[in-house]
């Protein structure tokens, strides 16, 4: 199928650990997941080294992809098992002669020949459509939260039931921070409006790509 799809972190984890077993023998630890606003970049691995006795090793790895252009869940899958494969040979500690060499190359090319992926060194993205220019004409109402323990979310409010949201998070000691933004971006077209406090967790990075493009409000 062609159609655009809209994908989350939970199609993140489900794709992740199908692949990691049809293809990995689910030898990859589930890394982090998340996912972008890149504009250039559609999807990236990333991970930490320290230097130990026997040199370096690397951990805390991260996977992003990118949602800011239009792509078909076939793409989609395209471009994360391009990630996995740097995560599996950065997990690995295999040696290749540069970031996309004969090891990353000879991977890919099993994936394509043997199991019918599409998996590219590079994509052109001079091709492909921004998600954003689809925007919704009237304004969300959208509302960015960090719990304590927890971590980040993102809701999109029913406007009506935002004054009462608003005096619900002032007495909740949980909440570390919060604040009420308007997006007509397409990126919460997936998102239900909700009239109580729930959302959609995200990372840091995400919540910080997000509070670039959006209005804040200072009151609701």
């Amino acid at each position: 199928m062609n159609d655009m799809v809209v994908i989350d972190e939970a199609w993140l984890h489900a794709s992740f650990d199908t692949f990691n077993r049809l293809y990995f023998d689910n030898a990859l630890p589930r890394p982090r997941l998340s996912l972008s606003q890149s504009r250039t970049r559609l999807g990236s691995m990333s991970c930490k080294h320290k230097l130990t006795w026997r040199g370096y090793k690397s951990y805390q790895y991260a996977i992003h992809v990118s949602t800011y252009y239009n792509q078909t869940e076939r793409q989609y899958q395209n471009v994360l098992l391009h990630e996995m494969i740097h995560y599996y040979i950065a997990y690995k500690g295999i040696a290749d002669t540069s970031p996309h060499g004969k090891v990353f190359r000879q991977v890919m090319k099993n994936l394509n020949e043997k199991y019918g992926w599409e998996i590219s060194v590079s994509s052109r993205m001079s091709e492909a459509k921004p998600a954003s220019v689809q925007s919704s004409a009237t304004p969300r109402l959208i509302l960015l939260l960090e719990v304590r323990g927890r971590g980040h979310f993102v809701s999109v409010v029913n406007p009506k039931y935002a004054s009462a949201m608003e005096h619900e998070l002032q007495r909740l000691s949980e909440v570390k921070q919060h604040a009420w933004y308007l997006s007509t971006d397409a990126y919460f077209d997936s998102f239900p409006v909700v009239r109580s406090l729930r959302g959609r967790r995200i990372t840091v990075e995400t919540r910080n790509e997000l509070i670039a493009k959006l209005t804040p409000l200072k009151q609701v």
